[in-house]
């Protein structure tokens, strides 16, 4: 690799971080799916899902502050539960030693359901008595995806939204789902040899851009119409998701 290639890597992965970081202060999300959609067009999947691994930590620790969290977390723990169990079953899927090819058409796939369900503004809605059933299943379908392509959206955001969570409330629950997801997926890339001492620090690097564009985000919140932006977002999520799925198939 050339100096002008790592240089352009080096900022292209600023870039990504501090747009994923500010969609995520508008909204409460995006940042693993931006990052993993626009990385995986420069490097394999496993490469990004490294990268992504500290950042996601901390934006969603700093997501997660709030009242009732206790009662939150309690009420989320068998989703939680689910998801690292589906992730320990993928573990290594997104490793060195799987076809990248299959990688990035499963995040390509990923990404075109999470954006066509956005786009189709589709408004689930999980009754209480069904809460209990649903949650242990949704978790391990969420840990297989993340296992599989980094992103850890498809089913659980959804399901979350489709609980009828007040705003601020679902906003930390997206939080709490996506720092165990990122967790859990930090412990399958490692058991697969992805995050070494060296990815580990190149996804320290990653956060302060990260950071930069959710507090700019956060600070636009209220200036911007959620709802615009979020047909915007999802509008491009989508052809991020065409573009690495009709790669992959075509590779």
């Amino acid at each position: 690799m050339t100096s002008i290639d790592l240089s352009f890597l080096l900022a292209f992965a600023g870039f990504v971080f501090a747009l994923a970081g500010f969609v995520k202060g508008v909204i409460g999300l995006g940042l693993p799916t931006i990052s993993m959609g626009l990385l995986s067009v420069v490097m394999p999947p496993a490469q990004a899902a490294a990268l992504l691994v500290v950042p996601s930590f901390v934006t969603n620790l700093w997501q997660i502050a709030g009242p009732g969290f206790g009662a939150l977390l309690r009420r989320l723990a068998p989703l939680l539960a689910g998801v690292c169990v589906g992730v320990a079953l993928g573990a290594g899927w997104l490793g060195a030693g799987h076809a990248p090819g299959w990688a990035g058409l499963a995040l390509g796939l990923s990404l075109l359901a999470y954006a066509s369900l956005g786009l189709l503004s589709v408004r689930l809605q999980v009754p209480a008595r069904w809460e209990r059933w649903l949650a242990l299943p949704v978790g391990v379908a969420t840990g297989l995806v993340t296992a599989a392509t980094g992103v850890f959206v498809i089913p659980a955001v959804p399901y979350l939204q489709a609980l009828g969570l007040a705003k601020d409330e679902l906003v930390r629950a997206l939080g709490i789902s996506f720092l165990v997801s990122t967790v859990a997926l930090a412990v399958s890339l490692r058991h697969g040899g992805a995050l070494d001492a060296q990815a580990a620090g190149s996804s320290l690097l990653a956060l302060l851009p990260a950071l930069l564009g959710m507090g700019f985000g956060q600070r636009l919140r209220r200036a911007v119409q959620p709802d615009a932006f979020k047909r915007v977002f999802f509008a491009g999520l989508w052809l991020l998701g065409a573009y690495l799925a009709l790669r992959s198939a075509l590779a």
